[in-house]
């Protein structure tokens, strides 16, 4: 009941109201205008048929009424919307231009077919009415305005009743040369996209599709057109070819091989060349080669800006771990860089191939609880791989420790049982390892007592919380951000009392706190409390820009010049900022290499929100 009820809704709110499409006003009024006037004049036109009885056994006769004139006035309001929308469209294509704007022969058909139909249209009307001179022409008030025109031309009634069935059939031949194009112009998505909408996938957007059985299955990932699912191949028609990805991939703007356009587009020719130009057999086609280009397939971040800002919630990142799956646990081609870091997960339980035994090295001297079975707490302490190994990231573990510390926060640690999360491994397409580690960490999570799970890491927080209830553990987790603004009274921090770090501070949204787990206030509010002078990139919140990390990106080496993070920490140097203050570690690592290359360490200081607070509460204590 509940689904058919999310069902109906994102059917009203998406496909009828096109809430999505509204998140630029000029695009929305445009198809909000042409996708309402092409769907009121197909009813309208088809009652109007009805009524002379030429494809109908019976005929439908509506009085002349007021519900008629209502009628009347409806229509030509549609028609009025498809001229105005067509003038944008073409306004739009021909002096806006917009980047990220397709620019296909199918855009300027059904631009002129949809012109030539309404123009058709009214000119029925007009004749319609000239022959028949009605007491209510008038509510028809375009037609009545061409009629008019029409007899000042001197077209008299009996010219007009002759010429009548003509214009009629003009407007049927248009009518059916538009259904006819459907399948062969973006003007499929009228039908494909409200149909995707409604049977879209209701799993949580930062949640990948388990492999079930992945001990027995045969099949690993996508390598032909045929082994994605009908829902999936009904996404790759449904796009609406739009371009609003494209223009937020941050791969795409770095000038890297790779848009989430591009990939859905591909995938649809396959699955049409599948359709159309499949062998006697009837077997289907592999995936073109270009799918599988190193520089493409690993250029994704899986960042989710495209999920934002698909007006139909079509998944791109989703389709490129569907790939990786395939590269990784069937074929075995991946980059070197991606091949080491899985054998590090491998062997080691960790990304960077450190021993597993120093995974607690960072808590030295800090007195940290470790949990033994059995044990009891209020907050399990999840310090994930980077933390626990980066000697950048120790520091930050450390930071925090010591705010929770410092507020008498009931918390423990599970030690050298701790393993890493999988979400590497996920990403980069190895299902198996991450199964594996999260199974593990599972069984160890279950042998201690405690209320919540928090962590630092963005992606442990994803994997934690929205993956691993797939592999049966459904627990409470929540981001040291939301945890330090519950205790921000305890650890004292007033506003506007000392400043912890000097100059102007800046905040980057990572994409999996962010965009993934809907939090972009708690970070915000803690550096307000510690910061008098904080400022917002001119890309923030939902539309931050990604550091470059995600998705595998820490253990993919893009090129020099085609680099993620060297175009967001330009974000941060137009703001003028002194300190960006980050929540992730893996966004902390790629800024600090970014100042790094840039030659800026000395002027700009990457600190983890953590670290900012400890600043904070150290100057007020001198």
């Amino acid at each position: 009941m509940i689904k058919i009820f999310n069902q109906i809704k994102d059917f009203l709110l998406y496909s009828l109201l096109q809430l999505r499409i509204w998140k630029k006003i000029y695009p929305g009024i445009m198809h909000f205008l042409l996708f309402w006037g092409v769907t009121i004049q197909l009813i309208g036109t088809a009652i109007i048929l009805m009524q002379m009885k030429l494809f109908t056994p019976f005929e439908l006769s509506i009085p002349r009424m007021s519900d008629y004139f209502l009628f009347e006035r409806i229509m030509d309001l549609a028609g009025i919307f498809i001229l105005v929308g067509v003038v944008m469209a073409i306004i739009r294509r021909k002096v806006m231009k917009p980047k990220y704007l397709g620019y296909k022969w199918d855009d300027y058909f059904v631009i002129a077919l949809l012109t030539l139909m309404v123009l058709a249209g009214f000119t029925t009307e007009a004749m319609r009415l000239i022959s028949a001179l009605p007491e209510w022409m008038a509510y028809s008030f375009i037609g009545s305005i061409v009629s008019n025109l029409f007899l000042a031309w001197g077209v008299t009634p009996e010219i007009a009743f002759r010429l009548h069935p003509y214009f009629v059939l003009l407007h049927i031949f248009l009518g059916l040369v538009f259904g006819a194009s459907l399948p062969f112009t973006k003007m499929r998505h009228m039908i494909m996209a409200p149909l995707y909408i409604w049977l879209r996938p209701r799993r949580h957007i930062g949640a990948l599709a388990k492999i079930e059985d992945i001990e027995e299955t045969e099949l690993l990932g996508v390598g032909n057109i045929n082994e994605f699912t009908s829902r999936e191949l009904l996404s790759f028609d449904a796009c609406l070819d739009c371009g609003r990805c494209e223009d937020v991939c941050p791969a795409t703007a770095s000038g890297l091989d790779y848009s989430p356009r591009t990939l859905i587009q591909s995938l649809r020719d396959d699955a049409v060349n599948a359709l159309v130009k499949r062998n006697g057999n009837g077997s289907s086609r592999e995936l073109s080669a270009e799918m599988f280009k190193e520089e493409t397939l690993w250029a994704c971040t899986t960042c989710g800006a495209c999920l934002t800002r698909c007006p139909i919630f079509i998944r791109p990142p989703e389709r490129v771990v569907d790939l990786r799956r395939y590269a990784t646990l069937m074929t075995g081609e991946m980059p070197k860089s991606v091949g080491d870091t899985l054998r590090n997960m491998e062997r080691q339980g960790n990304p960077w191939g450190m021993p597993p035994q120093d995974r607690m090295k960072w808590a030295d001297g800090l007195d940290v609880r470790e949990l033994a079975p059995g044990d009891d707490t209020d907050i399990l302490f999840f310090a994930g791989c980077a933390a626990a190994f980066d000697e950048r990231n120790k520091k930050v573990t450390q930071s925090f420790v010591k705010l929770l510390k410092k507020a008498d926060v009931d918390f423990g640690v599970l030690g050298l049982d701790e393993a890493c999360c999988g979400e590497t491994a996920r990403r980069m397409g190895h299902e198996y390892i991450f199964q594996v580690m999260a199974e593990q960490n599972i069984e160890i999570f279950n042998e201690v007592n405690f209320k919540r799970i928090v962590t630092q890491c963005p992606h442990c927080l994803n994997t934690l919380k929205n993956e691993y209830p797939q592999m049966g553990g459904d627990f409470e987790v929540i981001h040291s951000s939301q945890l330090l603004t519950e205790i921000a009274d305890d650890l004292a921090l007033d506003e506007g009392k000392g400043e912890g770090v000097q100059g102007k501070v800046t905040y980057h949204d990572s994409c999996y706190l962010g965009r993934y787990n809907d939090e972009y206030k708690a970070p915000r509010n803690l550096l307000d409390k510690a910061s008098e002078n904080r400022v917002e990139m001119a890309r923030s919140g939902e539309n931050s820009f990604c550091c470059g990390a995600g998705g595998g990106g820490m253990g993919v080496e893009p090129p020099s010049d085609k680099r993620i993070n060297q175009k967001r920490l330009q974000d941060a140097i137009d703001v003028k900022a002194d300190v960006v203050a980050t929540a992730c570690p893996y966004c902390l690592t790629m800024f600090e290499d970014a100042v790094n290359v840039k030659g800026m360490a000395e002027e700009m200081q990457i600190l983890d929100i953590s670290e900012v607070l400890v600043k904070k509460i150290e100057e007020k204590e001198e």
